[in-house]
């Protein structure tokens, strides 16, 4: 069966983007340096993604990340899911309103019910594989207070921001069970049982 994954990267004080977040600002003000790991990763860093890729069946989305990943200056051919690993699984996206007209059309999905939704969907299409909720913070947020996370990743970036989108504001609180971690430098890639 699917297993479900929240997989998104983190500043030190907590922000999944930067200040200033716009289409032409995806990642806010100084938010580049979220994905670092990704974009120019070491051995380690290649290694936690080319995993995580491999094992991703789905990705669900909220809407004002896909606005930006479906943005002209958005995925294309060389940076998509896996930051240019030629990776194209299924994506759905959480809204109440799909858009008119989309660049990404060939793989996108709108779901119209909720994160519950998409993550049912998800888990039907995805067979064995996994279902990576990637993002945004609040879509994150959501599906673990929903309780329909069974594994957070969290990619611990070591740059501060100081304000932006947080990760976990509001949240109710819960343990979590660590089951690894893995230090490169541009990344501690951080995950977690969430029970």
């Amino acid at each position: 069966m699917a297993k479900v994954v929240a997989d998104i990267s983190v500043s030190l004080d907590g922000f999944v983007t930067g200040p200033d977040v716009g289409p032409d600002m995806g990642l806010g003000r100084g938010g580049e340096g979220l994905h670092t790991w990704a974009l120019q990763p070491d051995a380690i860093d290649r290694a936690v993604l080319e995993e995580s890729v491999a094992a991703t069946g789905v990705v669900v989305m909220g809407r004002r990340l896909f606005d930006i990943v479906d943005a002209p200056d958005g995925w294309n051919d060389e940076m998509g899911y896996g930051a240019g690993l030629a990776a194209e699984p299924p994506v759905l996206v959480v809204t109440r309103n799909p858009p008119d007209k989309v660049r990404l059309a060939d793989r996108v999905t709108f779901v119209v019910d909720g994160i519950a939704g998409a993550v049912a969907k998800g888990i039907a299409m995805a067979e064995d594989r996994d279902v990576v909720i990637m993002g945004g913070g609040e879509t994150v947020r959501g599906a673990i207070e929903a309780g329909l996370v069974d594994e957070l990743r969290l990619h611990l970036s070591p740059v501060l921001l100081g304000a932006g989108v947080p990760l976990f504001v509001g949240a109710a609180p819960r343990a979590l069970r660590q089951i690894h971690v893995r230090a490169s430098g541009h990344a501690t890639h951080l995950t977690y049982r969430v029970d």
